[in-house]
């Protein structure tokens, strides 16, 4: 999502802090939001912070309670599944776009992300290794629908993305530091290059919508896992 100019920098590093953690489930939903422990962890005042959960608030990451302060969202089973079934209908409608009026242009710089993606080495930081691998592994979807040429479009489905972050990171976590799951989305992609670049309309539409309701169940055991739902 686009950051307000208007915000200072401080609110800036506040929101990308703060939203950071909570993605990340440093924060639990529902979790208060102290204002003395958020001062604390990131040595910034009242007034940033308050911009920062603003703003978090507008993106249904942070919930306001009146008179009582802040807390995280939070999470539950039918809005992973609302989220994911919304982010599969329209990315098969983005692939079928992008099937139809892509050029060649287009099939390069999939073929050439996919590459890049398969290149990938390991390093020891887990962290760097799970945002190097969805980094790169977001870049291939990018590359996938570019060819839509439909702005609006493109906009709806980085929406969505954003509203799935949490959920996302609980599969991230999962799948990066296996090689068996890192093997099946290898195959996967695969998979969709193919019927992508042989310009297979409903194949690559039902593959797309496979493909991305994959993370659901191991997002749900995470959550019961953690007692979060």
């Amino acid at each position: 999502m686009t950051l307000d100019a208007s915000q200072s920098p401080t609110a800036l590093e506040a929101y990308r802090r703060l939203k950071g953690d909570i993605v990340r489930g440093h924060y639990a939903p529902a979790e208060k939001l102290a204002m003395s422990q958020l001062r604390s962890r990131y040595g910034i005042g009242v007034g940033p912070l308050r911009e920062a959960l603003t703003r978090l608030i507008g993106e249904q990451l942070v919930t306001g309670i009146s008179q009582r302060g802040y807390r995280v969202a939070p999470m539950s089973i039918a809005e992973l599944d609302a989220i994911y079934d919304a982010r599969a209908e329209l990315e098969g409608l983005l692939i079928r776009l992008a099937i139809e009026r892509g050029d060649d242009e287009w099939e390069a710089a999939i073929l050439a992300r996919a590459h890049t993606l398969s290149k990938i080495d390991r390093v020891q930081d887990a962290d760097e290794m799970l945002e190097r691998w969805d980094t790169r592994h977001q870049a291939l979807h990018d590359a996938m629908v570019a060819g839509c040429g439909c702005p609006p479009l493109l906009q709806a489905r980085a929406a969505l993305f954003d509203q799935a972050q949490r959920y996302r990171h609980l599969w991230l976590r999962q799948t990066v530091f296996s090689e068996q799951a890192l093997a099946d989305k290898q195959r996967e992609h695969q998979a969709l290059l193919e019927t992508i670049l042989s310009r297979d309309v409903p194949a690559a539409s039902r593959l797309m919508r496979e493909h991305l309701m994959t993370p659901v169940p191991i997002i749900r055991g995470r959550l019961e896992e953690r007692g979060w739902i």
